[in-house]
């Protein structure tokens, strides 16, 4: 969404008697079509170079500008090192997208709505990383549930100074805006997925409105009628008939904040349902070409700058159109729309071993549509040069002697299957101390599942220890993880190592769950379930 939003909004004074492009594509048959849409394009192009160069077009230039809002990328105190270009010194781009619920408008408080919450602190109610593969040619989405338990990190506010402590165990995610902004949003993202993240962009209610009217209708799909309204006012609002209609405005809006009505009433069946939002806005602006006229090109360009907040890397409109730019180069049928698999806590969820095979394919940047055989257009293998090992995550100090390394060693064996095998703990700890980890023990409390064998350290003056428990074993790097799960070296002896006395780490498996429920951003025929109780 937010490619086109940009990319459709910079060019304001693009030539009105550009002809409308029909959506035929190259090689379609038909050249009339193509030309008009180089001429557009071309228009656009030159419309950029006058806005930023001459007169009152330069005026208007510093304008948008200085409508972006700016905040930090990240609060935190871990940083992710950037990805290893590949063998032809190209980099994948991840930029972090923020649906803000703040009501500190009376704009945002009337769309919004809860009224007692005027002021308070915003939520970061929709998280979505966006993934540009190095070469260009594929976009991967992972949404994350509002409602995630996630360890969110120390962050500090640069305006201030106050510093927000990590939090004591696990809370949803959607709070880290509260801890001195977006850039705590990015910090928590990392702290999970090791992803190095490029950017933010944020949005809040007005601007979802704002941009959504500048745009235009929308198709969306609905299997059966749906009023998002319960008998104690909950819900959205959202008012449909059965089948597919357009939406824009404030009925944009409702469609991606609606979750009683679609499915299970849930954050996951909320987050499918901007999943579609996103890939028909994408498809309509591509086929139907309807900010071709210059008015909307500056209305837009207006509303979108007024909306956004952003990172300092993207605080121009030259910055946002040479992102823009990068990011149309991907075509629909190369864009997966992904949702972090999850399971259920109470009323909340927590990432499962799935959500970890995810978020290794986008750090290695494997393609989540199963194109180019996981490779880029050069060929380069991504796991040979395009993404860091976790372990990288920190520089850490020179481990200690292996004697003097305390290792507590938990057995996470246990499957939904199978229980956990017996006294696999104390074996691998006596491992260790044939080789020279003379103070590995057993942990008898503790009995967590892991899918693989992992080792886990809670600080980067650890990460060396952590390193050299993992090479006598003959464990991956990628397997060593910094984690505020632990207080000291802790290796976890997971389902892959219930027996014998070497480790050999299973093949990896590059293909996406299916929890994650996939999405091609091709799919025009995908379709909300709407929940019975609220059809009419």
């Amino acid at each position: 969404m937010t490619q086109d939003i940009v990319q459709e909004a910079v060019p304001a004074a693009a030539d009105e008697s550009v002809p409308e492009d029909d959506g035929e594509g190259p090689g379609g048959g038909r050249g009339a079509p193509r030309r008009r849409r180089v001429l557009r394009w071309s228009a656009m192009a030159l419309a950029v170079l006058m806005v930023g160069t001459a007169g009152a077009g330069y005026l208007y230039y510093r304008h948008l500008n200085a409508n972006i809002e700016q905040q930090e990328l990240n609060l935190g105190d871990t940083k992710v090192p950037e990805p290893t270009p590949n063998a032809a010194g190209q980099t994948p781009l991840n930029i972090l997208l923020i649906g803000s619920d703040a009501r500190d408008s009376e704009e945002n408080q009337k769309l919004g709505g809860a009224r007692e919450t005027f002021g308070s602190t915003p939520l970061a109610d929709v998280q979505m990383l966006v993934h540009l593969s190095a070469d260009r040619s594929n976009m991967s989405v992972v949404s994350m549930p509002r409602d995630t338990l996630v360890r969110i990190p120390k962050c500090t506010d640069p305006d201030d100074g106050t510093v927000y402590p990590a939090s004591e165990g696990r809370v949803m995610t959607n709070q880290s805006l509260g801890h001195g902004g977006p850039g705590c949003t990015v910090a928590t993202w990392q702290e999970l997925t090791g992803i190095h993240i490029d950017h933010f962009l944020m949005v809040d209610f007005a601007g979802v409105v704002a941009m959504a009217d500048a745009v235009g209708g929308v198709p969306v799909c609905v299997d059966a009628n749906i009023h998002s309204r319960d008998g104690q006012g909950h819900g959205s609002g959202l008012k449909l008939e059965k089948g597919t209609h357009p939406v824009k405005g404030e009925q944009a809006l409702q469609w991606l904040r609606t979750r009683y009505g679609f499915e299970d009433g849930s954050d996951l069946a909320r987050a499918k349902a901007q999943h579609m939002y996103m890939n028909s806005m994408v498809r309509e602006l591509r086929e139907n070409a309807t900010l071709s006229n210059p008015n909307k090109l500056r209305r837009l360009a207006e509303k979108a700058t007024e909306a956004l907040t952003v990172d300092p890397g993207l605080n121009s409109v030259k910055k946002l159109y040479d992102l823009s730019t990068e990011l149309r180069k991907v075509k629909p049928e190369r864009i997966t729309m992904t949702t972090m698999p999850n399971r259920y806590v109470g009323a909340r969820v927590e990432p499962t071993e799935d959500a970890e095979q995810l978020f290794r394919l986008v750090r290695e940047d494997i393609t989540l549509d199963g194109g180019d055989g996981g490779k880029g257009k050069d060929g380069a293998d991504p796991k040979k040069g395009t993404a860091p090992a976790r372990a990288d995550q920190d520089a850490g100090d020179p481990a200690a002697d292996d004697a003097e390394i305390p290792v507590l060693v938990q057995n996470g064996t246990r499957t939904d299957t199978l229980g956990a095998a017996h006294d696999r703990a104390a074996a691998v700890a006596e491992l260790l101390v044939d080789e020279g980890f003379a103070r590995a023990v057993a942990d008898p409390g503790a009995s967590p599942s892991e899918k693989t064998t992992v080792v886990r350290y809670p600080s980067a003056d650890l990460k060396g220890d952590a390193e050299a428990v993992a090479e006598a074993l003959g464990i991956a790097p990628d397997a060593v993880r910094r984690s505020t799960d632990v207080s000291g070296v802790t290796l976890v002896v997971g389902a892959d190592w219930r027996e014998g006395t070497t480790y050999r780490a299973p093949k990896e498996d590059d293909e996406v769950p299916e929890s994650a429920e996939a999405l091609n951003g091709a799919d025009d025929e995908a379709c909300m379930k709407v929940n019975p109780a609220f059809t009419w």
